[in-house]
């Protein structure tokens, strides 16, 4: 089984997914919350519903190359289990989530065909 690609800092701006389920909302909730304050980041909504290629219920935290070095290992010790998807935003949608995508955790299949159709 191969490793998932851990997150590296070579882009300008990022989105971290917190990854959840209704066992696991609550915290996932308060930690994008304290990464939001700690951090002054923009933390999205808490989509208890699937949302674009997610395949899980999500929270977004945009942060850039700035924060990635103090925010990483953070997330990475307080996530207590959860996954945590992280992308660069390059303006290329599907290679973000494919070629650029890395993992805090186990990673999960995300549903990009929405992307390749996007492309054609």
């Amino acid at each position: 089984m191969n490793q998932p690609q851990r997150p590296i800092n070579l882009h300008v701006n990022y989105h971290a997914h917190v990854y959840f389920d209704q066992t696991t909302v609550e915290f996932a909730a308060k930690l994008c919350e304290k990464a939001g304050d700690l951090f002054n980041l923009k933390i999205g909504r808490v989509h208890q519903k699937l949302v674009g290629p997610h395949p899980c219920w999500s929270c977004q935290i945009l942060f850039a190359s700035n924060d990635f070095e103090q925010l990483i290992p953070w997330l990475e010790e307080s996530r207590q289990g959860l996954s945590i998807f992280v992308h660069p935003l390059t303006g290329n949608d599907l290679d973000d989530h494919t070629k650029y995508a890395c993992w805090l955790g186990d990673e999960c299949q995300l549903k990009v065909d929405m992307f390749r159709r996007k492309a054609l």
